[in-house]
């Protein structure tokens, strides 16, 4: 576990608080806690167990660190109750208890629906929709403790769209909505706020895995949305901050677009 910087000062958004964020390695995920630490977060980059995502979170602390912000690196399966409730102590250890928590950690493969394997559509709804559940249920003891929290989760505008050969991926996505609405309504009481982020067409290194045309993906942007360009990591940072922080401590039970005005509510 790679460990933390000096504690942070001044009168930022987020001074005092304890985010977890998982999936947080590259992407999205890395740039909310660049963006988190900047606002005054202690930050629990939280990546998958494998050398090359625990290379990449390193780094992504140690920029932290060397910025001046506070952070941690602790791997976890995301499937795995026991090793998210790992990953809950050594924040408490470090740094006390999550208040933030952004469940981003994601698994996709694009695929024709017929060629999807029950086993395929397993994982990616234990990562996506059940990581996002456990991770919500380890950090709800702290939260309580801290009198409320923030719950953010990560879904997509392909869940508007219905895009063709992800059916298990969006189908996930789509329960993040059920669950972040479903869980605003149970936990508003204890002061916590839950909420959703839906990020349009990113551009991340993901993305780049899975095979995506580039140039097919910049036309088809320029032409659906209203801001006619590629979204990127950093343009979602603010709505993470926003939802974290006290800013939005009315605001519970949303999905907050962030896709270059492709869909409407």
């Amino acid at each position: 576990m790679v460990t933390i910087g000096p504690r942070a000062t001044g009168g930022r958004r987020l001074e005092g608080r304890v985010a977890l964020i998982t999936g947080a390695s590259w992407g999205i995920g890395a740039a909310v806690a660049k963006a988190f630490a900047g606002e005054g977060a202690s930050v629990v980059v939280s990546s998958y167990p494998d050398p090359e995502m625990e290379r990449l979170a390193d780094g992504v602390v140690l920029s932290i660190v060397d910025a001046g912000g506070r952070a941690i690196r602790a791997s976890a399966d995301v499937t795995s109750p026991a090793q998210i409730e790992a990953v809950v102590a050594a924040a408490r250890s470090e740094f006390g208890d999550i208040d933030v928590l952004v469940a981003n950690a994601a698994y996709s493969n694009r695929l024709p629906w017929h060629q999807i394997s029950a086993e395929q559509w397993d994982h990616t709804h234990a990562v996506n929709l059940r990581g996002a559940f456990l991770c919500a249920q380890a950090c709800r003891e702290g939260m309580l403790r801290a009198g409320g929290g923030s719950i953010i989760s990560v879904t997509s505008v392909t869940v508007e769209l219905g895009m063709a050969g992800l059916l298990d991926y969006v189908s996930s996505k789509a329960g993040l909505i059920g669950f972040t609405r479903a869980l605003a309504r149970e936990v508003g009481s204890d002061g916590i706020r839950v909420n959703a982020v839906m990020p349009g067409a990113i551009r991340t290194e993901q993305e780049v895995a899975l095979g995506f045309d580039e140039e097919e993906l910049k036309v088809l942007s320029a032409a659906r949305q209203c801001i006619p360009r590629r979204g990127f990591a950093d343009d979602l940072t603010g709505a993470f901050v926003f939802l974290a922080s006290d800013e939005s401590s009315f605001v519970t039970g949303q999905v907050l677009n962030v896709d270059g005005g492709w869909v409407h509510y």
